[in-house]
């Protein structure tokens, strides 16, 4: 396997690693498989160096990834700010897994940088890393997710052999959610030799796929024919797909977090479709959060970077918007407009 993470920048983390006592993960709000099984992955690599280390998340995570080992230690910095403030106070190192900005650590980004003795180092694959603040970063773009990034880390570190069965589990998982199940982002040969890899470790990687997209309760999948069938706005002339849901809609449903996962793929299904969007009144908050999907070379991150206040990668990206549902719906149709030439196939003039 081709190496590329630089020698110095190895090496740098390693002192960090081994003068660091107090450890602090920490991940994007909303967490999802990647940033999870990242933030386990790593948590496991630092006990076994006899470090003391806290993971801790901006808010709840979704229910299917529970069972991933490590996972009951998590914690969730939302309504528990007084428990937590001091052990990120007295961290010596922070680890800023799978985000690029500050503003995806929502209220933990302040009690984090208020923390000034301590050195951060950002663990990412998104584009343009807008953390000036971290004395390390191993950004990479080209990643299909943090986890796979995080693999390459971890066995420069250490090499192949010492990764553990439970590390490998959790990076498996990681880079199977945030590729979809490997049906996008993922068409080097690089990420299929990481499960080749993987699998030696004894992973079960058809039981990990049953655990995360196999495990629903029926109540969501009456939500999903909800959607399909009552919500889905489907958009010919543009090759497009909206969803919407309220929130009255999800209390109808008995929606939990993650509930909704991987709806906005969905759509890609039909055929022609190249832009699914999905938005969603927030429970948790007061705004609309947008997801997007595309395939082939439609730029989800170009429009959700210009309509939806976001970014991501080409054909997965997401957003927010501080306004009605019914507004942020117009805004949608607005975007999809205007990328009208791309969407059917031709370039914007």
């Amino acid at each position: 396997m081709e190496k590329f993470l630089p020698l110095e920048h190895i090496e740098k983390l390693r002192t960090l690693i081994t003068t660091a006592q107090n450890i602090v993960l920490t991940c994007h709000v909303s967490p999802d498989g990647d940033a999870i099984g990242a933030m386990l992955a790593m948590k496991n690599f630092l006990e076994r160096k006899g470090k003391q280390v806290l993971a801790v998340v901006p808010n709840i995570y979704p229910d299917f990834l529970k069972w991933l080992p490590g996972a009951c230690d998590i914690c969730i910095y939302e309504k528990n700010e007084e428990v937590l403030l001091p052990k990120l106070t007295c961290a010596d190192l922070f680890f800023f897994l799978d985000f690029n900005g500050l503003n995806r650590m929502s209220t933990l980004a302040e009690p984090v940088m208020e923390n000034t003795n301590a050195v951060r180092v950002l663990v990412d694959h998104h584009l343009n890393p807008e953390l000036n603040s971290c004395h390390l970063m191993f950004s990479y773009a080209e990643m299909s997710s943090t986890c796979e990034l995080l693999y390459h880390l971890l066995v420069e570190l250490e090499g192949e052999d010492n990764l553990t069965h439970d590390e490998a589990v959790c990076i498996y998982t990681g880079m199977m959610t945030d590729t979809g199940g490997f049906t996008y982002n993922s068409n080097r040969s690089s990420v299929y030799y990481i499960i080749a890899k993987l699998l030696e470790k004894g992973i079960d990687k058809d039981k990990i796929y049953r655990n995360v997209f196999y495990d629903y309760s029926a109540d969501r999948f009456r939500l999903l024919g909800f959607m399909l069938y009552v919500k889905m706005d489907i958009l010919p002339e543009y090759n497009a797909v909206l969803l919407s849901l309220t929130r009255e809609e999800q209390k109808r449903f008995s929606h939990k977090k993650g509930d909704t996962e991987g709806f906005v793929n969905m759509p890609l299904q039909i055929r022609g479709t190249r832009l699914s969007i999905f938005l969603r009144e927030n429970t948790e908050q007061d705004n609309i959060r947008v997801s997007l999907r595309s395939v082939d070379d439609f730029p989800c991150n170009q429009m959700a970077a210009e309509f939806f206040n976001g970014g991501g990668h080409l054909n997965a990206s997401g957003g927010q918007l501080e306004c009605s549902l019914d507004e942020a719906l117009e805004i949608a149709r607005k975007a999809v407009r205007k990328y009208a030439p791309l969407l059917r196939g031709n370039k914007i003039s």
